[in-house]
């Protein structure tokens, strides 16, 4: 078999993106396998759901970014609806796992990644980037958030509120008044694991019907929150205000009032502080 060549980098664009800065939250559930490899088969028919002790893992991960260019900085908010995937082709060097083990990065293969089903950003530049360099199905949304700090109140409870939104014909940003799902994560004095899960191979169909895999690294370990004893079950809550959508329809299909397995994070840690001021005594009168 010849090598495949790698997928095209349309200008403007450059690889690799690199974040100046990245906080991010992800909830797993483990669902029935049934519906998830039907709607895997519609968006990637090139992969296999994963399964762990026979259920099926999809996840909400939510990003917010920082990115630094030659004409200045851009924030960025995105969340993803995924399955946990592999290729069909790799069948056989796929590793048998809990998802404990998973959610820990146990698998070195890097093949059990994140086959992306939907995506919502508020960036039109990141959404354009997203569909020509990953074959992300990307569209614009909105995002009002209550997150954890170190410029807030203590604690660790994530709130994200996903919004409609549009682009105009100067593919500017239009914030609709449309809510369409409320997710929000209580992982107050929960004890975290450190996991090791990078890079994180995300998953896209191109138009042509072309699987590609695209890794992403972070270069430290994401926090793991093992939400699977019942008294978990209260932590996550996610409310589809928007049932008849694409993202609505999938995720309530899929999740309903399933609890949630498992919740991972990463915040980068601050680079600099701007400390609190002091007075200076007043300059002695002239004698």
């Amino acid at each position: 078999m010849s090598p495949l060549p790698l997928p095209p980098v349309p200008e403007p664009f450059q690889l690799p993106f690199h974040y100046g800065a990245l906080h991010h939250l992800g909830i797993d559930w483990l669902v029935d396998p049934e519906p998830v490899h039907d709607l895997l088969a519609k968006h990637h028919p090139d992969l296999t759901a994963a399964e762990f002790g026979g259920r099926a893992l999809v996840s909400f991960n939510y990003q917010l970014y920082f990115a630094q260019y030659a004409f200045g900085g851009g924030v960025t908010q995105e969340i993803e609806y995924n399955v946990v995937a592999f290729p069909s082709a790799e069948s056989d060097r796929i590793p048998r796992l809990t998802y404990a083990q998973y959610a820990q990065g146990w698998d070195q293969t890097k093949l059990l990644g994140i086959a992306r089903i939907h995506v919502l950003c508020d960036n039109p530049f990141a959404i354009e980037a997203g569909r020509a360099l990953y074959a992300e199905p990307k569209h614009p949304g909105w995002f009002e958030v209550d997150l954890p700090s170190l410029n807030g109140p203590a604690g660790e409870t994530w709130t994200v509120h996903g919004k409609a939104a549009e682009t105009d014909a100067e593919g500017n940003l239009r914030k609709g008044s449309t809510p369409l799902f409320s997710l929000t994560a209580t992982l107050d004095g929960l004890p975290a694991a450190p996991a090791n899960t990078t890079p994180v191979t995300g998953y896209g169909t191109d138009p042509e019907g072309r699987l590609l895999a695209g890794p992403m690294n972070v270069y430290q370990p994401y926090r793991w929150y093992d939400l699977a004893a019942p008294e978990h079950a209260d932590r996550v809550r996610l409310s589809i205000h928007a049932p008849d959508g694409d993202l609505g329809r999938d995720a309530r299909s899929l999740v309903a009032d399933t609890p949630a397995a498992g919740a991972w994070t990463y915040q980068s840690p601050p680079v600099a502080a701007h400390n609190r001021p002091y007075y200076l005594p007043a300059r002695p009168p002239a004698v």
